[in-house]
């Protein structure tokens, strides 16, 4: 009887699949605390001989697969949390909790993380070590993989994974099925600056007797753009965008303070840091041109995902080998998003790539992309999602195996 091949195994279990994600789509949870994601985690994970453990800070899932031959660990990540976002994609299995979407394709990573364990435990006598399969919340800005990995993730085999690898869906952007990744910096480091100019209330109509922190914020605001362009480097570029600001209360009142913040995009350690520093000094210089106080602060939040070399150029040939040479695209730029597997990229050798989720009637250069009330992310990429990343745990245990 011939063995079915990885992709023959996962395209039996795509419509389990599919029914898990539409599961969770239907109910998503948001944050760190994820209780019916998790217990629906934990029992797609049932039976099939994993060492499965929760977290204590978050509902996080960490489950081991100890190979059938000895040797070092891999980890593969999948995210669980949905977005304060509420849904107008018409889906049949569209969410039915009022301001919460899986708008950023989650349910699909969980799934697929799911499938990548059922496939791996069915072939558990070929891997040369273990798996760790890390089921994250609260990756949207709550940083649920620095908590993980406070928390042991990375020596939950035993002894910390040699390499770690993760898949993210895209609505639009790919061709659906498609996978695109790059070396070096795959995503945008994300920070966000907060201003507050403090002056003097007064009269509209005699703003010499106030001192009005209006016009200095205004000023503050187009100096930031100017200093973009002026100092920093075209080739590791800076984003940084003014997206809440507010000052007053009516027309004719000069207000005590105003304020905004701002977030920052940056895709190099270096930048980053003088990205801190330069803000700053611009805010207080303008303020104090002004005459006026300011409290400016700078809180760094998800550093850049730095994709291994090594490890991505073997992502790459890997997905050319399960997948075929057309199913591949190398991405030029990184994206100007963010992601908190940045945090596990900084301690070991990891790649992050993106998968193409586009369903097949649609333009991907045009579909609502992620985050979006109407993303739609189509499910039958999931099969060769699984296939991907267990292939990715078995040719890298079997890399380690022969070095």
């Amino acid at each position: 009887m011939t063995t079915p091949t990885l992709l023959e195994s996962a395209a039996l279990l795509r419509p389990e699949l599919a029914a898990l994600r539409r599961e969770l789509h239907r109910e998503p949870e948001i944050g760190l605390d994820l209780p019916l994601t998790q217990a629906r985690v934990v029992a797609a994970l049932d039976g099939l001989g994993l060492e499965v453990a929760l977290g204590e800070k978050l509902s996080s899932v960490v489950a081991v697969l100890r190979g059938g031959r000895p040797g070092p660990a891999v980890l593969l990540r999948g995210d669980m949390d949905a977005l304060p976002v509420q849904e107008t994609s018409g889906l049949p299995f569209a969410s039915g909790i009022d301001g919460a979407m899986h708008a950023c394709g989650h349910d699909l990573h969980v799934a697929g993380l799911v499938g990548a364990a059922k496939l791996l435990a069915e072939r558990r006598e070929e891997l040369a070590g273990s798996v760790v399969f890390m089921f994250q919340p609260g990756e949207e800005g709550r940083g649920g993989a620095k908590i993980m990995l406070d928390e042991g993730l990375l020596d939950a085999a035993g002894a910390q994974v040699v390499a770690a690898y993760g898949l993210h869906v895209v609505a639009g952007l790919l061709p659906g099925g498609v996978v695109s990744g790059r070396p070096g910096a795959a995503m945008a480091a994300a920070d966000t600056l907060y201003v507050t100019m403090r002056g003097r209330g007064g009269h509209g109509s005699a703003p010499h007797a106030a001192l009005d922190p209006i016009p200095a914020l205004c000023e503050a605001v187009t100096a930031l753009q100017t200093m973009v362009t002026r100092r920093f480097d075209a080739f590791d570029p800076v984003v940084l965008t003014v997206g809440h600001l507010h000052g007053g209360t009516i027309n004719n009142v000069i207000p005590d303070d105003a304020c905004f913040e701002a977030t920052v995009r940056t895709f190099s350690p270096e930048a980053r840091a003088r990205a801190e520093e330069e803000t700053l000094r611009v805010v207080h210089g303008v303020a104090a041109a002004h005459g006026l106080e300011v409290d400016a602060r700078y809180e760094r939040l998800y550093p850049v995902t730095v994709n291994d070399a090594t490890e991505a150029e073997f992502a790459a040939r890997t997905v050319r080998e399960l997948l075929g040479e057309d199913r591949f695209r190398p991405m030029e730029q990184p994206l100007t998003g963010a992601e908190d597997f940045s945090y596990v990229c900084e301690q070991v050798p990891s790649a992050y790539f993106f998968l193409g989720a586009c369903p097949p009637d649609r333009d991907h250069t045009t579909a609502a992309y992620n985050h979006s009330p109407e993303a739609f992310f189509d499910d039958s990429v999931l099969a060769d999602g699984a296939a991907l990343l267990a292939r990715l745990a078995i040719a890298r245990l079997e890399r380690e195996a022969t070095a």
